[in-house]
């Protein structure tokens, strides 16, 4: 049985604690912003930075849970998740599905995908495009623009690539169509490539901010990246969030921080990504890896 020198034992401990520190050095500002989203104005105001409030209170999140303009928010980011990713991973898988298979004309439009890389239409032609075509002011012009990724649809391309050509055949001499091939064969067999997809996918889609900004002019429309920047940044919360008078006389009596709300509110816009991980973990190595090595 082979035994560590202790030099070896040295280096593996002084590396299992440099991973630790760098852990939580990590995770040091996700653990503040809960403590102070969770602190009274008393606390708040009289420590500043502190490791565990004397009080845990809720006055933050009541706050913003009592704005209309936030909750409405949450609403309209988790619509454009939600549908920009299903429209996402149905395009993309379609066409990387087309640019797998023998078609004519396959290597121009992989010479096209792959030129979208090099160069890309600008910001104020594509502002025009999604003003010519109506879009202006609705959710669609977060979600039709960027519909498809060329990175993403040539990884889904070389996974569909690897799927073993024989299936296809014994589907086509059964009388199978492209599309049922597609739906009922190749589709099932890319659930770990689909999947980690779809987060990349939903993680854009919850972060949109630029777009939303270029594109909406409508504020109740507004996604919930822009009303936290507007909270945070600007800090004034009751102008911001388009508090009811009762919002605004629970904020005067409670004086809660707008500090403290910034927090809560980000913590709030940070949790719902963060459950998706470990739903989606097992399926994500494994289907980055297939994509990218198979073809």
């Amino acid at each position: 049985m082979y035994r560590k020198s202790l030099s070896e034992k040295t280096f593996d401990g002084s590396i299992i604690l440099l991973l630790v520190l760098t852990s939580l050095l990590m995770l040091f500002p996700f653990y503040y912003m809960i403590v102070i989203s969770f602190s009274s104005y008393d606390d708040y105001m009289r420590h500043g930075v502190m490791l565990w409030p004397k009080q845990w209170v809720l006055d933050a999140y009541r706050s913003i849970f009592e704005s209309r303009a936030f909750v409405r928010s949450i609403g309209s980011t988790v619509f454009v998740t939600v549908a920009g990713t299903l429209v996402d991973l149905i395009m993309t898988s379609s066409m990387a599905y087309a640019l797998s298979r023998d078609i004519p004309g396959r290597k121009f439009f992989n010479m096209m995908v792959v030129f979208t890389f090099l160069f890309g239409g600008g910001m104020i032609p594509t502002y025009l495009i999604i003003k010519s075509t109506g879009l202006i002011d609705t959710y669609w012009a977060l979600i039709v623009p960027g519909c498809i990724s060329a990175f993403n649809l040539i990884i889904i391309r070389q996974f569909f690539r690897g799927i073993p050509n024989e299936l296809n055949d014994a589907a086509l001499i059964d009388g199978a169509s492209e599309v049922k091939i597609f739906v009922l064969i190749v589709l099932p067999l890319s659930k770990p490539v689909l999947a980690a997809f779809s987060l990349f996918y939903a993680v854009g889609h919850w972060n949109t901010f630029f777009d939303a900004i270029l594109y909406l002019n409508d504020s109740t429309k507004w996604t919930l990246q822009v009303v936290l920047r507007q909270l945070v940044i600007l800090g004034n919360v009751s102008d911001t969030l388009h508090q009811s008078p009762e919002a605004r006389m629970t904020q005067l009596e409670h004086q809660t921080p707008p500090e403290t709300i910034g927090m809560a509110a980000v913590l709030v816009a940070t949790i719902p990504i963060l459950l998706l991980y470990p739903f989606l973990q097992k399926h994500f190595a494994k289907g980055v890896m297939l994509g990218s090595i198979k073809g």
